[in-house]
C-alpha cells in the first residue's frame, strides 16, 4: 500500500506493487530556476508547480515524481530576461530531451498515465515536443495505451478567483512574474521563503509586441518583476491553489478517468 504520494521517498517495491494495480498515474511538476525579484527566492516556480502536485495528487491517487528544477530561458516578456543574476537556463533542445527521456522511463515501469504540470510559461512548448516524442515512441515500441497530459496551473485559475485576488482589475497575464499571484501562492505555501518588505511597488512594465537580441536590461523593470505584488495576501494564496486543485482535478479525471 503506498503510504506516500512522493514518488522520491517511496521504495522501489512499493512502487512496483502502485504499478502493477494497472492505474498509476504520475504528476511531474516542471519549474524553472530564474528571478523572481528581490521578494522571493530563485526556485519559486520549481516550488509552486510541486505544491500543486501535491495537492491534486491525493484526491486523483497520484504519486508525484521529482520535479524538473531547470527550465527553457527566462524571456524579457514573460519572465525578466535570461540576462537577470540567478537564473539558470536549459536550451530548448535539452529540455525536449528531459522531457522525452522521463517519460519514456516511466512508461516502461508500466505507468500508462502521465501529467505534466508546467509551472514557468516559457517551458510549454518544449514539454510538449518531448510528450509527443515520448507517446509516438512508447506506443511504436508496443506500449500500447501511453498516454500524457500537458498542463500550466495558471489557466486553471478561473474569472471567479481573479476577480478576488485582484479587486481593482487584473493587469493581464503578461505581465504576472514576480507579482500578485506568485507571491500570493508563495505567502501561503512557504512564507518563511517571502519578504514583503522588499516586495517593490512600481507600475506593470511596458512590454513591446516583439523581442531583440541581445537582450536589452532596460525594456524591463530593473527589479525583475514585471508588476508589482502589492495587495498579495496567504489568504488570495490559499484560494488560487484551491481552486488550480480543483481545476486540475477535474481535468486529469475527464482525460483519464480514475
Amino acid at each position: 500500500m503506498v503510504t506516500t504520494r512522493s514518488l522520491e521517498d517511496l521504495d522501489a517495491h512499493s512502487y512496483q506493487d502502485y504499478v502493477a494495480g494497472g492505474r498509476g498515474l504520475v504528476l511531474i511538476p516542471t519549474g524553472a530556476t530564474e528571478q523572481h525579484g528581490p521578494h522571493l527566492p530563485l526556485g519559486v516556480d520549481a516550488m509552486l508547480s510541486r505544491a500543486v502536485c501535491a495537492a491534486a495528487a491525493e484526491e486523483l491517487g497520484a504519486l508525484v515524481a521529482p520535479t524538473f528544477s531547470y527550465g527553457y530561458k527566462s524571456q524579457p516578456r514573460s519572465g525578466g530576461g535570461n540576462h537577470r543574476p540567478g537564473t539558470t537556463s536549459l536550451s530548448g533542445q535539452a529540455l525536449v530531451l528531459q522531457t522525452q527521456d522521463v517519460v519514456l522511463e516511466f512508461f516502461r515501469h508500466g505507468i500508462r498515465r502521465i501529467a505534466v504540470v508546467n509551472g514557468h510559461f516559457e517551458n510549454y512548448q518544449f514539454l510538449y515536443e518531448g510528450l509527443d516524442l515520448a507517446v509516438r515512441q512508447a506506443r511504436a515500441g508496443g506500449l500500447d495505451g501511453s498516454r500524457a497530459m500537458l498542463l500550466s496551473y495558471w489557466d486553471f485559475v478561473d474569472d471567479q478567483a481573479l476577480e478576488a485576488v485582484f479587486p481593482d482589475g487584473f493587469l493581464g497575464w503578461d505581465v504576472e512574474h514576480g507579482g500578485v499571484l506568485e507571491t500570493a501562492l508563495m505567502l501561503h505555501l512557504h512564507p518563511d521563503k517571502v519578504d514583503m518588505s522588499r516586495a517593490p511597488a512600481h507600475p506593470p512594465a511596458e512590454l513591446s509586441p516583439y523581442d531583440v537580441f541581445p537582450e536589452d536590461p532596460a525594456r524591463t523593470p530593473s527589479s525583475g518583476c514585471l508588476s508589482s505584488p502589492t495587495g498579495a495576501t496567504a489568504e488570495r494564496g490559499e484560494l488560487l491553489l484551491s481552486t488550480v486543485r480543483s481545476g486540475i482535478v477535474r481535468a486529469v479525471t475527464s482525460e483519464f478517468g480514475k
